[in-house]
């Protein structure tokens, strides 16, 4: 049974209807000969620290779930399975590092970097804060506002309340739903059980990874600041050892999607 009771799926909070447009805009984004290489990386870092099997890998089979859903053809991905095994050389090179900083209006953010050069990657996510309003702070000063939690995303095509009982038998915590995605939220020991629930259900997912989910929210009211700090965001995705963004702010739906364009 789920932990603290039987879960009620609900309207998407603004935040999480951010997390719905980054899901669609991902598989878009994705098809990018730039976002290749970041999925590439990813695999290359998850087989070295996991090894190459993703039955006994979860960060691994997620990296190959995104690249598949990316359309990333299969000898890239075995490529760079072979590279995080040792078969290329170059996997010990990166390292994962998390950076903490303020964006406009006061939004904490994390950002989730894979880098071959922490000073180069440093001096690059600081320059993007300070020129969208925010600043970068010292490891520490916003992770507290996060908890790391597994998110599974599922189009509302794809799947019907009743289907996503199956969840929530299974341990997930929280389902959200707008018009167009459900979104799954599990505990971390509960992911893996949640996921193959879904799986053996026959659901589709659209993602499925484990994100740093914020505890409460920063409501931003005004339109301007929340196009400032989209700027910023879109500016740290856009990097190239950028791997993920964690933002805790709320907004109305309908102006984030007017926003988000």
């Amino acid at each position: 049974m789920p932990h603290g009771g039987t879960p009620r799926i609900k309207g998407m909070s603004g935040h999480s209807k951010w997390a719905s447009i980054k899901h669609k805009k991902a598989i878009v984004d994705s098809r990018r000969g730039a976002q290749f290489t970041k999925l590439a990386r990813a695999i290359t870092v998850a087989a070295r620290d996991g090894g190459g099997d993703p039955s006994g890998n979860a960060a691994l089979e997620n990296a190959i779930a995104k690249a598949k859903a990316a359309s990333m053809p299969k000898d890239n991905i075995e490529r760079a399975i072979q590279k995080g095994t040792g078969e290329g050389g170059d996997a010990s090179a990166f390292e994962s590092v998390l950076y903490e900083g303020y964006g406009p209006a006061g939004v904490a953010l994390l950002v989730e970097a894979l880098t071959d050069n922490r000073n180069r990657s440093g001096a690059d996510i600081r320059h993007l804060f300070t020129k969208f309003g925010g600043s970068l702070g010292e490891p520490g000063s916003v992770g507290y506002l996060f908890d790391k939690k597994g998110v599974i995303a599922i189009d509302s095509a794809d799947a019907s309340e009743d289907d996503l009982m199956v969840a929530v038998e299974a341990g997930a915590e929280d389902v959200a739903t707008d018009e167009d995605v459900y979104e799954v939220v599990t505990e971390l020991a509960d992911f893996a059980a949640v996921k193959k629930a879904l799986q053996d259900a026959g659901i589709e997912m659209q993602s499925a990874e484990l994100v740093y989910r914020p505890k409460s929210l920063v409501p931003i009211p005004h339109e301007g600041q929340v196009v400032k700090l989209m700027k910023l965001i879109d500016a740290l995705e856009e990097n190239d050892d950028v791997e993920a963004v964690h933002a805790n702010f709320d907004v109305p739906a309908e102006m984030l999607e007017k926003v988000a364009g």
